[in-house]
């Protein structure tokens, strides 16, 4: 999803290097397992039933959100650059040549890009590193929803919630700290919460499992609400999702399906709804609607019904 990001680098005045992402499979197969479960694999299982193939849609680029170097008569400047449909704090730092430290920091404009600082040529290779980190949503906005969100899911169907404050086994910082974690088998219809543009998408991942290598492997859609916050679906089911960036989506409106990618001991739905808390993404409470117009507080080891 896009988030904070923390980086450093190494830069020439002529030249920036980006890191290669690495490349999804083409091509992913599909079968049961013995317990009659779905597994996901690229590489064609050894079984005497031959596995199902699957033709994934089109990948969708994310924005592109990064701090770039420009070289110029009088040194370097250090750009941000912004394309998504969203406003996004940068923050930068560098040392000059003189030993001095230079700083910048700004909230830059939906698809826009922006000066942070410009340092100095330093003498010899004319090369600086520098860090910097990002996070999404302008730090002034507030939360203020128009009421409860709906259960993210089919109206009248019921799951169990598996973890919520005050529980925190796997939402211990503070962009997860309020995250809702719901139990629901791959496959479930997933429906928007609340009303928004999505902002970013992924949809090709098809691991999942509790090793680090695939913790950034989670398919998820990002959604820009109206007061600046962004609620982030995760876990999402490989190739169901069915909105894409620049897209309004409704309260309601059916999204994606669940399912069990990147860092994920079992099928389930994360939704978090997140803000900029000045540099820092913050995770914020969230009530749901209940039965009569009430507002329901979702605990972990109950159930949750979408009214």
């Amino acid at each position: 999803m896009i988030r904070q990001r923390l980086g450093s680098a190494a830069v020439m005045l002529a030249m920036c290097g980006l890191a290669a992402v690495p490349a999804l499979a083409q091509s992913v197969y599909r079968y049961k397992d013995a317990q009659g479960q779905w597994v996901y694999t690229d590489r064609p299982p050894a079984s005497r039933r031959p596995p199902e193939t699957l033709t994934l849609s089109a990948p969708v680029a994310s924005p592109r959100i990064l701090v770039e170097p420009r070289s110029g008569a009088n040194g370097i400047t250090l750009v941000a650059i912004n394309e998504c449909r969203c406003a996004v704090e940068f923050g930068v730092k560098t040392r000059g040549s003189d030993g001095s430290d230079h700083a910048g920091r700004a909230v830059v404009a939906p698809r826009s890009e922006q000066v942070l600082i410009e340092v100095p040529a330093p003498p010899g290779t004319g090369e600086i590193r520098f860090d910097y980190g990002y996070v999404i949503g302008d730090p002034a906005a507030i939360h203020t929803p128009p009421g409860p969100y709906r259960a993210p899911f089919a109206l009248a169907q019921s799951y169990t919630v598996t973890q919520a404050l005050p529980d925190q086994v796997t939402h211990q910082d503070a962009g997860s700290r309020h995250a809702i974690d719901i139990a629901m088998p791959v496959g479930s219809a997933v429906h928007a919460a609340r009303e928004g543009v999505v902002i970013n998408v992924a949809h090709r991942f098809f691991r999942g499992g509790t090793t680090q290598e695939v913790r950034d492997e989670a398919n998820f859609v990002q959604v820009l609400q109206d007061d600046g916050t962004t609620a982030v679906y995760a876990h999402l089911q490989l190739d169901t999702v069915r909105v894409r960036p620049g897209q309004r989506v409704q309260r309601g409106e059916y999204i994606a399906n669940s399912g069990n990618t990147g860092y994920s001991s079992g099928p389930h739905l994360h939704f978090v709804v997140l803000r900029n808390a000045g540099l820092r993404s913050e995770s914020v409470p969230v009530t749901f609607a209940g039965p009569g117009g009430a507002s329901v507080v979702p605990r972990s080891r109950e159930s949750l019904t979408a009214y």
